[in-house]
């Protein structure tokens, strides 16, 4: 069965939409195919007017706290995710995505909160458990940051960001030889660790080799 295109989905719902102007879901998937065209400007007006007919989408609020990010809005991004999270409490992902607003605002205990919520809500969710690995590494707890990145990397093995985070937790204690390692695992995956931290690795491998 040929799987239909972006356009093809957002014309037969619109045809949908018709029938049932006032129908929130279905506004919500035109929002969806609109995001995977990165048409963004009629996927927010989408997402906005699924709120408006049907205020119980939490996916809307999530989805539109996502193109808050991608324009540089931490506020907006955390103030839709709020939403999505008083609409449907145990949702997992708002409360991930919070902890990492938290996180980029240098709220690190917060942080840690928000991301232990939405871990209890969904034991699996790999990014929480990743984010919640850098938190730790900026509260200075190492050993909390490897342990929570090993958890992450059982749950998805090909996650890089993952592989980052412990390969500077790692650096910390000095072992550069398995940092090294978990670099290597995250360059695979497609993740690019940064310039500087690489420098700081060789550098680090060479005092090792040289004592």
């Amino acid at each position: 069965m040929t799987r239909m295109t972006p356009d093809q989905q957002i014309k037969e719902l619109e045809e949908r939409l018709k029938s049932d102007p006032d129908c929130g879901i279905t506004l919500y998937n035109i929002g969806v195919n609109y995001l995977a065209k990165r048409d963004f400007e009629k996927a927010k007006h989408y997402f906005q007017e699924a709120i408006r007919k049907n205020s119980d989408i939490a996916e809307a609020y999530v989805q539109l706290g996502g193109l808050a990010m991608n324009e540089g809005d931490l506020d907006g991004c955390f103030s839709y995710n709020q939403m999505a999270s008083k609409v449907r409490h145990r949702f997992a992902v708002p409360h991930g995505n919070m902890g990492f607003v938290h996180l980029q605002r240098n709220e690190v205990d917060k942080a840690i909160a928000s991301l232990k919520r939405a871990i209890s809500f969904d034991p699996k969710f790999v990014q929480a458990h990743a984010t919640l690995g850098s938190a730790y590494l900026m509260q200075g707890d190492v050993d909390g940051c490897i342990a929570q990145s090993d958890k992450a990397i059982e749950l998805e093995s090909t996650f890089g960001p993952a592989y980052n985070n412990k390969g500077l937790a790692l650096m910390e204690k000095k072992d550069y030889a398995g940092a090294a390692e978990c670099f290597k695992k995250a360059r695979e995956t497609g993740y690019e660790v940064a310039r500087e931290v690489l420098d700081e690795l060789e550098a680090g491998l060479g005092a090792t080799e040289k004592s």
